[in-house]
């Protein structure tokens, strides 16, 4: 027995001291903590992982070699030898690989991991080597299913471009900015061929210098994330980088030799280009280039303590009005002008080792300069102030701010709470230039204070998460609540904007006893208000607002190494019109180390917005070229009852996607279909005959209006393969999307209410498909690109009735690159090289008034730019 005792104490004794004790901590690049680290012995079955301070602790044998791993980072291995800690910092690994903020509040997920599909767009990559001077230009060639273009002759939405993913209205896309959820933009599309009847949030508020990346989570998410989500979810994610000053001067313009078959005398052609300097009918001289932009960015942090930051970030960009062949009643026909100044700030202040204070927003302010339609002559002209009629000028001041702050903090037991405040507001206001009041005839100013619109929101959150590694696989649990508040409100411009003047210069309140003057040449009355925008009335203002409380909980468990199953439920109460229950259940498959299936399917909402609801003007409505009074009413009121026109209600829908994903050395693919069933969406009629109110021809109305179904592929291929000579790289991003509208709810005519015009605005939100190749070669000095870009063809309506067929094109951009020295770098380049313009159409009867309407390849042609990166 003494023996026996004594071998086992040998063998015991001889095991412990061929063993190690290894403690340490892991980090990333910027000395935060990981948790959850991956650490084995290799060629054993030991393990172990970081805890939430990143800190652990493993026995291993004598000269082990330790391999750190975690999704986002590159794997690490480090020889043990003699020492007892090991500190390591970890690697970001490739933008695939980064962890996510969006759809997944898993402290694990990746872009190739998650049971839904989400792009990760490195900016920094992407605006060093593109001419792209706006987030909407950057993201329209980077994701596959976004699409933004400038517009013409749509007032506001000259200003600010609609956006959205997969064909869907941009105010069914929620934006949030570090995950917290960003206002909307105050002004509804009314006119344009893109986003009729929407509100979206204006991305170009937000400076692309002072992004790190975004994350673009294309499936529906309102059960996780609340109303505007149908389409998907775009999280911008700010820099927080220290010490380094960076940032780019770059100047770039447009060909303005338009490619068509354009008769003599065309406006905006050779010896007839209207003055963008002068008002009035002016012509100006010929030029090979317009719409010349200059931008000026810098962004720079400074570090707080051990592991804060306050990151600025500041843009400059001023870029003039271009001009392209148009009607005689269009001679404006282009793109607007922008002066715009852009301060954001992310800030992040450590107040213990588990607890920080955080806070991030901005202010953008933009002065804008776009034409409205010619009036070329009869009772809208005055010849005494304009001989040869005008092209009135739509311009604008647009102020955008916001700000969010709050705390996080991790409580001893694990539970991550975050308590938060986000505030925004967007002002957008009128002023018309270069017009006239014709009730005033002689006498009428040359501008007027037009009025304007502005929204706010006011957004807390109380968020708890907590992650379980032992729990299966790894379980992730979070729940929290959100309170909304939001007003619009509508302002009134200067009188001279909106007034009917009668003969004696005194608005008219009685036309019973008062004179209107009268057009000598057509016998017309002069109409009254600002030409090419009439102002806001006091009879328009509008100050609403209405309060949402949201309750939400949602789990992801990984059952086992191959199989995770997530789901989510929200309840949302609105002030205005009641309550609403949403769910979501989503799996992924690991069907080999390297390939995943992934599917989910969810219900989802969105709330009519307040704009939608309470917004109203009477309007100058361009069709053909004809002038016609036009009514927009709210949908509150009895005129709107009236034509049997309903209450606004909330949209649903069924999202359901079902994907693949694989990561095969240098090669990664994702591909995802997905169907999505939206009822009751809201859209704007069509006109209805209203003589029988004073001074209108015509009346339209928001309404809840069509059901449709949306059926479609996104598909990303991404190589990448490093050679003695440099590093090749290609991805081919690209989106099928087919909608079908399968039901008008009216007893109304249908022709009317939602005709084919209407309908195929709304089918053309996004082309049938895009596909985008991209080609790059970099070494340490050099780097090249070729970009090719195919828009599908797509089919338009006009306003009478023929059907405006755009051919599929296909558009290419280079870019080159040289690093003059370690903190200059040089890049020219082209967009659209090939000068590719759409389908010409020759009838005079586009929504814009110009040879194209504004589908997504846009109407710009060719453009040419130099820039000058620097880093300090």
């Amino acid at each position: 027995m003494k023996k026996l005792a004594l071998i086992l104490f040998s063998l015991f004794t001889s095991l412990t001291f061929s063993q190690q004790i290894i403690t340490g901590t892991v980090t990333d690049t910027s000395g935060s903590p990981i948790p959850f680290v991956n650490i084995t012995e290799k060629g054993s079955d030991k393990g172990t992982i970081t805890d939430d301070d990143g800190k652990y602790t493993i026995a291993v044998n004598e000269n082990a070699i330790l391999v750190f791993s975690f999704v986002g980072f590159q794997t690490q291995e480090i020889t043990v030898g003699t020492t007892d800690k090991i500190d390591i910092t970890l690697l970001e690994g490739e933008a695939l690989n980064t962890i996510i903020v969006v759809g997944s509040r898993s402290p694990k997920r990746t872009a190739t991991d998650t049971p839904v599909a989400v792009d990760i767009i490195d900016m920094q990559d992407i605006v060093t080597k593109s001419g792209k001077i706006e987030i909407n230009e950057l993201l329209q060639y980077s994701a596959p299913s976004f699409n933004a273009n400038k517009q013409s002759g749509s007032d506001g939405a000259d200003h600010i471009d609609p956006a959205s993913l997969r064909g869907l209205g941009p105010d069914q896309t929620l934006v949030l900015i570090n995950g917290k959820r960003r206002h909307s933009s105050s002004l509804i599309n009314i006119f344009g061929t893109r986003g009729r009847g929407n509100s979206g949030t204006d991305l170009n508020t937000i400076p692309a210098t002072s992004i790190k990346r975004i994350e673009i989570l294309r499936d529906g998410a309102a059960a996780q994330y609340g109303s505007d989500a149908i389409a998907g979810v775009i999280n911008i994610v700010l820099k927080d980088n220290i010490d380094k000053l960076s940032g780019s001067i770059s100047y770039g313009a447009y060909n303005t030799n338009a490619k068509g078959d354009f008769p003599n005398g065309t406006p905006n052609t050779d010896g007839n280009r209207l003055d963008t300097e002068n008002d009035g009918n002016r012509i100006a001289d010929d030029k090979s280039f317009d719409g010349g932009s200059v931008k000026v960015t810098a962004n720079y942090g400074v570090g707080i303590g051990e592991k804060g930051y306050v990151n600025f970030t500041t843009e400059y960009l001023s870029k003039n009005k271009t001009l392209r062949p148009g009607f005689d009643f269009r001679r404006g026909f282009g793109e607007a002008a922008i002066d715009g100044f852009n301060l954001f700030v992310n800030a992040n202040v450590p107040l213990s080792e588990k607890t920080e204070l955080y806070a991030f927003g901005g202010r953008n302010y933009r002065d804008t300069d776009a034409f409205a339609f010619t009036r070329n002559g009869g009772e809208r002209v005055v010849t005494e102030i304009y001989p040869n009629g005008f092209t009135p000028r739509i311009t604008s001041n647009i102020i955008d701010n916001s700000i969010s702050a709050g705390v996080r903090t991790v409580t001893d037991n694990g539970w991550k709470i975050d308590l938060s405040n986000t505030w925004g507001k967007n002002n957008f206001h009128y002023f018309i230039e270069g017009t006239l009041n014709a009730s005033l005839e002689e006498n009428s100013p040359t501008e007027f204070d037009a009025g304007g619109h502005s929204l706010s929101q006011n957004t807390i959150n109380l968020d708890f998460s907590k992650y379980y590694p032992k729990m299966a696989q790894g379980l992730n649990l979070a729940f929290g609540a959100e309170y909304r508040t939001e007003n619009f409100v509508i302002f009134a411009g200067e009188e001279g904007s909106y007034a009917t003047y009668d003969i004696n210069g005194l608005a008219i309140t009685d036309p019973a006893t008062q004179t209107q003057p009268i057009d000598p040449d057509s016998g017309e009355l002069r109409p009254g208000g600002s030409q090419g925008f009439p102002g806001y009335s006091p009879a328009n203002e509008v100050d609403r607002s209405r309060s949402n409380l949201s309750l939400y909980a949602d789990a992801e468990l990984d059952i086992t190494d191959v199989f995770l199953l997530a789901g989510a439920a929200r309840f949302e109460n609105y002030s205005d019109f009641g309550s609403t229950i949403n769910g979501k259940l989503a799996l992924r498959i690991k069907a080999s180390d390297n390939i995943n299936i992934r599917g989910s399917v969810s219900t989802g909402f969105r709330a009519p917005s307040l704009a939608q609801i309470y917004y109203n003007l009477r309007f100058t409505d361009f069709q053909g070229g004809i002038a016609t009074e036009t009514l927009l009413a709210p949908n509150n009121s009895q005129v709107t009852a009236s034509f049997g026109i309903d209450r606004l209600k909330e949209e649903t829908s069924l999202n359901a996607s079902l994907g693949l994903t694989a990561t095969l050395g240098d090669f990664s693919a994702t591909v995802d279909g997905y169907y999505i069933d939206i009822k009751d969406r809201i859209v704007l009629t069509g006109t209805f005959e209203a003589t029988e109110i004073d001074n209108v021809n015509e009346a339209q109305f928001f309404a809840n209006g069509v059901d449709t179904e949306t059926v479609g592929m996104d598909l990303v291929l991404s190589w990448k393969g490093n050679y003695d000579f440099g590093t090749l790289s290609a991805l081919l991003a690209g989106n099928v999307n087919n909608m079908y509208i399968t039901a008008v709810n009216t007893n109304l005519d249908t022709d009317i209410f939602f005709g084919k015009r209407e309908q195929a605005f709304l089918l053309a939100s996004a082309p049938r498909s895009k596909f985008a190749l991209n080609l790059n070669y970099n070494t340490e000095k050099f780097n090249a690109g070729l970009g090719l870009t195919r828009f599908s063809d797509i089919t338009l309506v006009d306003f009478v009735d023929t059907e405006d067929e755009y051919g599929a094109k296909i558009t290419a951009d280079l870019t080159l690159g040289y690093k003059l020295s370690d903190q200059l770098k040089l890049t020219i380049g082209g967009n659209n090289i090939t000068n590719e313009y759409p389908d010409q159409q020759n009838d005079g009867e586009t929504e814009a008034g110009g040879y194209w309407d504004s589908v997504q390849m846009g109407f710009g042609g060719a453009y040419y730019y130099a820039r000058l990166d620097f880093s300090f």
